[in-house]
């Protein structure tokens, strides 16, 4: 063991606070997204040798500090591997088989896939010289998960979670004014949850830099009292100390409203914590007049915490809140800003259609307004902490929200866990109750279930006094969880006696925190088992559970019960109940995968929403079925719905509140239509039409402004000639973009096997049989040796102080497919000075952009295997202990995309588009066999 010297000690300090005096003059943090150009390549669950010979070293990262390996390297050479931008994962890009896992939709990830259950990722970014003095961070919003970063070949640590945000300080580590590598090695191997969750970087990327003295990662946290018209806020600050600072400073609160007008400002001093220590302050402010944020009117201010030293502000952070109260009442339910809410909520998984898990920020309010839209006011994160965009969505769109940590655990590995959500996601006003558990069949009922929830619970309440605790349960209402638990979370009716629990626990209040998991395929009105279909009308799941509209009815009939959430808002891929494969997506969801609504949508949109409504149910295309019974659904909340086929009057019908109307007609083609009355007034009609064949390609734009947008979702249809959508086309269609790249694509058919993703594959190939022989001079020859004499395996027991002039060597590396469009590549990794490279007896000039990269033409290569010869003197040591590199490179084989492409399902598919960088504009266009083809302006002209 080495030791440091009191000299050694003295530098150190005086490094320290040189560094922090530099930093004086810098102002304020940086923020930085690093979420563009990294490189992208799998590795392997167990082979070493296809993990690029990670963790195999001498001196391995956890051995000596500094020493990762591998790709873990700085001077690994990444050229081959996939360029790529985050959010990414790895999992939606794969096909799908039978063998998968059918909690994640048969995706081809995982562990038993161990050449597709590791990813490696790698970017290189630039730290000038004048950032020293500076903390230098870095910050990931979530990765799927069991990730190991290293900065520069320093490992910096293991996040097991798949949901969690983790940052890692890499000042000590960085390459002052020049080039810094992050690495990250992903294990998706192992699933956390028994849904869909993706694989790799799927969340955001940062670079953050900041004063030694700064206010610390979530270090603010906000609460208030209303009085009357105004807000008494108390704002608490955690300010952290990385230098050696040791004076007064002062810290500056400022309340600015939606405008950017400041409302309140309130300044304090503070002595600097100890270094390497922490403190917290708290400022109190007043907001006059405040605007509330409630679902109706989302009212946000921000919370600016700057912090002053000598004059000079050294630190800024931004917290966004909300002014609003929230109570829960045992007798009448939930209330905001002291008025009664009835929740009207819905569970979600965070995937989408095409895109998998890696949805960007767009896509997020996209969704949550698709959810407002249906009339829903609440949203519970089933089961995970949430994106941070997700919030910010509901923040600003007025969405209450359950946040909902990973697993129920009384250690470290699970309050931290717990820790990290609730700091993190606290001053959200969206917020109004932290989920602590959901199903924990195990201990649900029993002592050790109570024993875990109420430390969860208290310790819940040690961060966060302002929302109450529930946990979401299932095996019964009788005791364990269900006794202590502060909010009583149902989950279905079917499970237990809910009134008989209040009558147990009249104080706890109590709503339903999963129910109504009606079973639908969209736009399918007939359930056909043979094709994995469900039926889109309303029905019991099973005999024990209950429909959308009986759940709703027995919630909405009990003041005391605060409302429900709906399992589920959206379909989810995996879980494909009550199928199997080749089904790969659920049947929950009140929309398909890609956010098209099912008929179910339109009951709930009926009594969630204030808007008057009519909707029919099926849609009138029934060629064959003449003079067939067809069962005739209308949503409605109007009074009364008269209901005409080809105009002949098929009886008025009286609307019972939470319900709908049924007729049985029997089928003719023509226009069935539907009239409301309201008062006796003639107020809403609504119509189906039996349509012709299809002859038009539709596409529409999901928003009207998109100029500040980087992401847009565009919806695919096809019309007949007199330009009625066709609700049973499946045409297949081929997409085609300029001035932006398509992202995914989807259509909403659980059973659909077609690809999510179309992109370039780049497949690395190995060279094998690496051999060599001695070469008695120097000079490089043009034409390769055939010999068969004096060959040996390449550097085994080379004496490196005796070596040839020049050597030849030779390996063999296999082509599955030589198809002229492809494009190989040879990345070579010096094994000699000045080579000349041949493949199959030709010889290959480097290319102009890069001397140690050549391309093979199709013409010199061959199906199967081929031969690769380099002729080179050697590489010489320079100190006894230099390590030789022995790899000659990669072979690089990339095959181009196929073209986007697309099934209608029932009349629809879905393109998410995004827009290139540096274009204006961008323009996509859809072609399909027999029908027009059509084009639509994406993004406009700024």
């Amino acid at each position: 063991m080495k030791t440091i010297s009191s000299k050694g000690i003295l530098f150190y300090f005086i490094f320290l606070i040189s560094c922090y005096a530099s930093a004086q003059s810098k102002s304020e943090r940086e923020l930085t997204l690093i979420d563009k150009d990294w490189r992208f390549s799998f590795g392997h669950l167990y082979d070493t040798q296809k993990d690029f010979g990670h963790a195999t070293g001498y001196f391995s990262y956890l051995t000596k500090t500094g020493f990762g390996d591998g790709p873990a390297a700085t001077g690994f050479d990444d050229r081959a591997w996939r360029k790529l931008d985050l959010p990414h994962d790895w999992a939606v890009e794969q096909s799908f088989s039978e063998k998968a896992s059918y909690s994640h939709g048969f995706k081809t990830a995982g562990k038993n896939f161990p050449e597709k259950s590791i990813g490696w990722y790698r970017k290189k970014i630039s730290i000038p010289e004048s950032d020293k003095g500076k903390i230098i961070s870095l910050k990931f919003d979530g990765v799927f998960r069991n990730s190991k970063v290293f900065f520069n070949g320093y490992f910096l640590g293991t996040e097991e979670s798949g949901y969690n945000g983790f940052e890692y300080d890499v000042t000590a580590y960085a390459n002052y004014g020049g080039e810094n590598t992050i690495v990250v090695r992903v294990d998706a191997s192992m699933e956390e949850g028994w849904f869909y969750e993706g694989a790799g970087i799927y969340r955001h990327v940062y670079l953050q830099k900041t004063n030694p003295l700064h206010v610390a990662t979530n270090g603010t946290y906000v609460t208030l009292e209303i009085k009357e018209n105004n807000a008494e806020i108390s704002a608490v600050v955690t300010i952290e100390n990385k230098g050696n600072y040791k004076g007064q400073f002062e810290i500056l609160q400022s309340i600015q409203d939606a405008s950017g007008k400041e409302v309140a400002v309130k300044t304090e001093n503070a002595t600097a914590p100890e270094f390497y220590k922490s403190s917290t302050y708290t400022s109190k402010l007043k907001v006059q007049n405040a605007l509330l944020w409630d679902i109706e009117t989302p009212n946000l201010y921000r919370l600016i915490t700057q912090i002053k030293q000598e004059g000079k502000i050294i630190d800024r952070y931004e917290t966004p809140f909300g002014i609003r109260t929230i109570r829960f009442d045992a007798e009448k339910g939930f209330f905001l800003n002291g008025k009664p809410v009835k929740l009207k909520g819905t569970n979600n998984h965070q995937d989408h259609a095409g895109i998998g898990t890696a949805l960007p920020d767009e896509l997020q309010y996209y969704r949550i307004k698709k959810l407002k839209e249906m009339g829903s006011n609440a949203y519970r994160c089933s089961h995970h902490p949430p994106t941070p965009e997700l919030l910010k969505a509901c923040d600003e769109l007025g969405m209450l929200v359950i946040d909902e940590t990973r697993l129920m655990g009384i250690n470290d590995y699970h309050l931290n866990d717990l820790k990290r959500m609730i700091e993190r996601d606290r001053n959200h006003p969206s917020i109004f109750c932290w989920s602590v558990g959901n199903e924990e069949w195990n201990i649900e009922g029993g002592i050790v279930g109570e024993r875990i929830t109420n430390v969860m619970q208290g310790f819940t309440k040690s961060m966060d006094t302002t929302r109450p605790v529930t946990v979401g349960i299932s095996s019964g209402f009788k005791s364990g969880i269900s006794s202590v638990v502060e909010i009583m979370g149902y989950n279905y009716l079917g499970n237990g006696d809910i009134d008989a629990h209040r009558n147990q626990f009249k104080n706890q209040p109590g709503m339903g925190t999963e129910e109504g998991s009606t079973f639908a395929t969209r736009g399918v009105y007939f359930t056909d088992d043979a094709k994995h279909y469900q039926s889109a009308y309303d029905k019991k799941p099973r005999p024990t559970f209950y429909s959308i509209e009986e759940g709703w009815k027995f919630y909405a009939e009990r003041p005391y019960l605060a409302g429900m959430f709906i399992w589920t808002g959206f379909d989810y891929r995996g879980e494909p109940t009550p199928y199997g494969w080749p089904s790969v997506t659920s049947y929950f969801g009140m929309m398909d995968v890609c956010g098209f609504p099912k008929d179910n949508v339109f009951y709930l949109k009926s009594w969630w929403g204030n808007a008057p409504l009519l909707h029919i149910m099926p849609h009138w295309n029934w060629s064959g079925k003449e003079g067939k019974e067809i069962a005739v659904w209308v949503h409605s909340n109007c009074d009364e719905v008269e209901l005409f086929l080809n105009k002949k009057s098929l009886g008025k019908k009286k609307m019972e509140v939470n319900s709908h109307l049924e007729w049985k007609v029997n089928y003719e083609p023509g226009t069935l239509e539907a009239v409301g009355y309201k008062n006796g007034k003639k107020i809403l009609t609504e119509v189906q039409k039996t349509t012709e064949a299809a002859e038009n390609i539709k596409l529409t734009l999901d928003k009207e402004n998109v100029a500040n947008a980087n992401v847009a979702v565009v919806t695919v249809e096809v019309t007949d000639k007199k330009g009625l959508q066709v609700p049973t086309a499946n045409n297949e269609l081929t997409f085609a973009i300029k001035g932006g790249k398509i992202l995914g694509v989807g259509n909403g058919n659980p059973t659909s096997l077609e690809k999510d993703q179309f992109f370039e594959e780049t497949e690395l190939v190995a060279i094998t049989n690496f051999e060599e022989k001695k070469l008695a001079s120097a000079e490089l020859p043009n034409q390769t040796s055939d010999s068969e004499n004096n060959w040996k395996e390449a550097f085994k027991d080379r004496d490196y102080k005796n070596q040839a002039p020049a050597y030849v060597y030779r390996g063999k590396f296999d082509l599955k497919n030589n198809s002229k469009t492809n494009t190989v590549n040879f990345f070579y990794k010096k094994i000699g000075v000045n080579a000349v490279v041949f493949v199959n007896g030709n010889k290959i000039a480097p290319s102009a952009e890069d001397p140690e990269k050549y391309v093979f033409n199709a013409a010199v290569l061959k199906q199967g295997a081929n031969t690769i010869q380099i002729i080179a003197p050697p590489l010489q040591k320079v100190k006894e202990w230099d390590v030789m590199n022995t790899d000659p490179g990669i072979i690089q084989v990339i095959t181009p995309s196929e073209p986007w492409k697309r099934k209608l399902f029932n009349g629809y598919a879905q393109i998410i588009i995004q827009k290139d960088e540096n274009a204006v504009e961008a323009v996509l266009s859809a072609s399909a066999k027999g029908l027009k083809p059509q084009s639509i302006l994406v993004f406009k002209k700024q």
